[in-house]
């Protein structure tokens, strides 16, 4: 069974070039690095966090909306851009979101207090969230089929190793610095990139006349944040600080979710849709984006708790901290490129399987964590999950947009990167909400706060390494995606 024929519009746009297009390897290069400076802001806060508790007097359930909050703006923002990189030219999209990054960068250094601490975080993610899918919307148009891996590989770099060293480079900052100074040493790097990308970005990707529906814009902003706020703030009532009983902003995300859909069904008809769904007729794609969702919850989560359970339970100042992680970023980034040139030549199947296992086997290491884990232990099971989710990251990425036809990259790009920050805020509210809620009771019972702090850690791992675990029999059935038609016209509903 196949779709009905679709207006000329989706179909307009030329076939895959068999090479890169002229002078791409300059725009490809300051894309990859512009994103890596932005996507290092998603976790740069996560060391920080503590401090911050103690210099804002706010909770951890309060502070890790520092994080929470830039990934839910990011899953807001991101459904935009597939509009945005049809209808406008390449450049003045990178220009766009490379001045909301530095102006919130700037805001966030000039930060009084958590209020406008949280605008600078916010207006920094409206322009990160457009960076990644414009940079895979660019490698997909310019770098043909038979070379994705490796450069999918290289941007896997960005998408993993970014997040991953972050807590790193916070804590080196913090070791000798104010927290402010996190923002004010990215501040000159983010402005280098503006001024380069009005030197250097050309347009590479063609541009057509698409309609908005502003009521979708609404309707994914109900459904993303109600759905994120709404578990954050069980983290919050358990420390009884949630401002509105939680089940509300939950139905309204629900119900604000599905309503959306419906509408993209309905758009997508007269090729109006914000998200185009056809996407998930695609079981390659539909079958990553399910991985995806776990393995960003996980890494996200983790990056998270970790330096709360080490700073609160283990008493370890922030540059040991961010030490610590450095490992598991560092390898992370290693392997990247070696797994997208081996998926160019074997495919997923060899690399997701092996991955996933790694990483709920690391998972698991990170359940046994307690009050008396000795540090060597804490680093080899990190750089066991960053080992399993390299191999994870590139291979899903790939088979998951490689699979689509041409017409539908932008709103594929738009979609996964939709999950990607979902499934990093759901990730990051689910564990803090889980640790908070077995600590309070822990306390409640009557035990110590180091105590207390452990026990929630490890039950917030426990159902991570759960997770992970059923996710490793989805993984046997990821494979290479064939060539994908041109047009949506051929493309299988299955």
């Amino acid at each position: 069974m196949t779709l009905e024929k679709q207006p000329p519009t989706l179909t307009s746009q030329p076939a895959v070039p068999a090479e890169r297009s002229p002078g791409s390897g300059p725009v490809i290069a300051l894309l990859v690095a512009s994103a890596f400076v932005v996507i290092l802001n998603e976790t740069i806060m996560s060391v920080a966090l503590p401090r911050l508790m103690n210099d804002l007097s706010i909770t951890a359930a309060t502070a890790q909306w520092l994080t929470t909050g830039f990934l839910l703006t990011m899953a807001v923002v991101i459904p935009l851009t597939g509009y945005l990189l049809e209808r406008f030219p390449l450049r003045r999209v990178y220009l766009a979101a490379m001045t909301l990054f530095t102006i919130g960068t700037l805001v966030a250094a000039l930060a009084p207090g958590f209020g406008m601490l949280l605008t600078g975080r916010i207006v920094q993610a409206s322009g990160t969230a457009i960076m990644m899918p414009l940079l895979f919307t660019t490698v997909l148009n310019i770098v043909p089929p038979t070379h994705r891996g490796r450069m999918m590989g290289v941007i896997s770099i960005v998408i993993a190793v970014a997040p991953a060293v972050g807590p790193t480079v916070s804590g080196i900052i913090l070791a000798a610095l104010d927290w402010r100074w996190m923002f004010w040493l990215v501040l000159p790097i983010a402005v280098v990139a503006l001024i380069l990308g009005a030197i250097w970005v050309r347009n590479v990707t063609e541009t057509q006349d698409v309609r908005f529906d502003p009521f979708s814009v609404v309707l994914s902003a109900l459904a993303f944040g109600g759905l994120i706020f709404g578990l954050s703030s069980i983290g919050e009532a358990a420390s009884g600080h949630a401002p509105v009983p939680v089940w509300i902003p939950l139905v309204i995300g629900a119900l604000s979710l599905a309503a959306f859909v419906a509408r993209q069904l309905r758009l997508q008809r007269s090729d109006a849709a914000l998200l185009d769904l056809r996407t998930f007729r695609s079981r390659s794609f539909s079958l990553a984006i399910v991985l995806v969702v776990v393995v960003m919850a996980a890494l996200f989560g983790s990056l998270v708790l970790l330096p709360i359970y080490l700073q609160q339970v283990l008493d370890l100042d922030t540059l040991s901290v961010g030490l610590m992680l450095l490992p598991g970023g560092i390898l992370m980034g290693v392997i990247a490129p070696i797994v997208g040139s081996l998926f160019d030549r074997y495919g997923p199947t060899p690399l997701v399987i092996p991955g996933m296992v790694v990483a709920a086997a690391a998972l698991w290491g990170m359940a046994t964590f307690g009050t008396d884990t000795a540090v060597a232990w804490i680093i080899a099971v990190h750089m066991a999950l960053n080992l399993g989710l390299g191999f994870v990251f590139t291979p899903l990425l790939t088979s998951a947009l490689g699979s689509l036809p041409k017409p539908l990259y932008p709103h594929g790009s738009a979609i996964v990167g939709t999950v990607q920050q979902v499934a990093g805020a759901a990730g990051t509210a689910v564990f803090v909400t889980l640790m908070s809620v077995q600590s309070a009771a822990e306390l409640a019972g009557g035990a110590e706060p180091v105590a207390a702090t452990a026990a929630g850690v490890h039950s917030a791992f426990l159902i991570g390494a759960i997770v992970a675990s059923a996710a490793v029999v989805l993984a046997a059935f990821v494979r290479k995606p064939v060539e994908a038609p041109h047009d949506t016209e051929a493309m299988p509903l299955h």
